[in-house]
């Protein structure tokens, strides 16, 4: 078989099985001119590389609020070494940072993750479905963008925003590729990484001065397809999980932190913000999910790091367990505010 016949026979991205007959991880391919022809019965199969929960993925997004710098100490939750937990969610699963994390260390029987960035979900899918036509988009931008100078990168960059935001307006779900990756390249050469949105939902974040940006990192890209295959991906909040969790759920509940000050809301993945009340009404949820005897994590912000009188996760977290970690800010407008904070780890694990 040629490639992209290897592909469509084992539902893996044509990419996928180019760069394995690369890197031989099929077994005796061989190329004839520029077509890579390989047995049809080849050893080692794309979808054992595909797989293979050995292979590390990370995020493919930088975002406000990952836990990137907290796997460490959200690690020593996960309950799944006993066999006992099956089945992972994640319902505000923003850059996945701990979906990637579980991914790469489990094979699970049943993975769960939503959020209401609707253009994010629409990412994570079109990962998913249609990785190789992401990446051709991506290469191009890069490409492009790379070889401007610095006023020429900043026309090109508000350019993609302005088709960004209308691709996002006009909801074509035929562009929905596009869109995707005009998301990855946004994120890639914005301000600090940050997703913003105003009251009219249009992305507004500035350009950023990065030198030489990973526009598209392609060897992810693959892996987090391969990762995502049985992933069930929704765009909805928090509370459509509810169907999925059970007792042999660990949940991951990583919502829009609490502003530790009136003025520290800087920013708004959507249009919507997640006020005291929508905090209280997820605690709700959470004590709804402990009593179906799922495995539980929340983690939000320390309201004690500004006010050592505020006790409103601890009010409203009553009987569960509170632990405090440190943490560095690291999305801030003032590079002096950037520094070590107090977090907090709710669960009943």
């Amino acid at each position: 078989m040629i490639a992209n016949e290897m592909a469509e026979r084992r539902e893996n991205p044509q990419k996928q099985v180019a760069v394995a007959c690369k890197k031989n991880w099929t077994k005796d391919g061989t190329t004839t001119g520029n077509v890579k022809i390989v047995p049809f019965n080849a050893e080692k199969t794309i979808s054992s590389f595909q797989t293979d929960k050995k292979t590390l993925v990370k995020p493919f997004l930088k975002w406000a609020g990952g836990k990137g710098q907290l796997l460490n100490a959200i690690r020593k939750y996960y309950p799944f070494e006993d066999g006992k937990i099956t089945k992972y969610a994640e319902p505000f699963v923003g850059g996945g940072a701990v979906l990637f994390d579980v991914l790469s260390r489990y094979d699970l029987e049943a993975v769960y993750i939503s959020d209401v960035n609707k253009e994010l979900i629409n990412t994570y899918r079109v990962i998913k479905t249609d990785v190789d036509t992401l990446v051709s988009f991506l290469e191009n931008y890069q490409n492009e963008y790379i070889s401007l100078n610095i006023d020429e990168r900043k026309q090109y960059y508000l350019h993609k925003r302005e088709i960004f935001n209308h691709l996002k307006i006009s909801e074509d779900e035929t562009k929905n590729v596009e869109k995707a990756a005009l998301m990855i390249f946004l994120n890639k050469t914005c301000f600090n990484g940050l997703y913003r949105v105003n009251r009219k939902g249009l992305f507004n974040v500035p350009m950023g001065s990065y030198k030489n940006p990973m526009i598209c990192d392609e060897k992810n890209l693959l892996a987090i397809s391969g990762k995502l295959k049985n992933v069930e991906i929704v765009c909805q909040d928090y509370q459509a999980s509810a169907d999925f969790i059970d007792d042999k759920t660990f949940v991951y509940f990583d919502p829009p932190y609490r502003p530790l000050t009136e003025t520290a809301s800087f920013t708004a993945y959507t249009e919507n913000l997640f006020s005291d009340a929508e905090q209280i009404k997820l605690a709700k949820f959470v004590d709804a999910m402990d009593k179906k005897k799922a495995k539980i994590l929340v983690s939000n912000s320390d309201p004690k790091n500004s006010n050592t009188d505020d006790d409103f996760f601890d009010e409203i977290y009553q009987g569960h367990k509170i632990k405090r970690i440190e943490a560095l800010r690291m999305i801030n407008c003032n590079s002096e505010a950037r520094g070590k904070i107090k977090e907090l780890l709710i669960s009943n694990v």
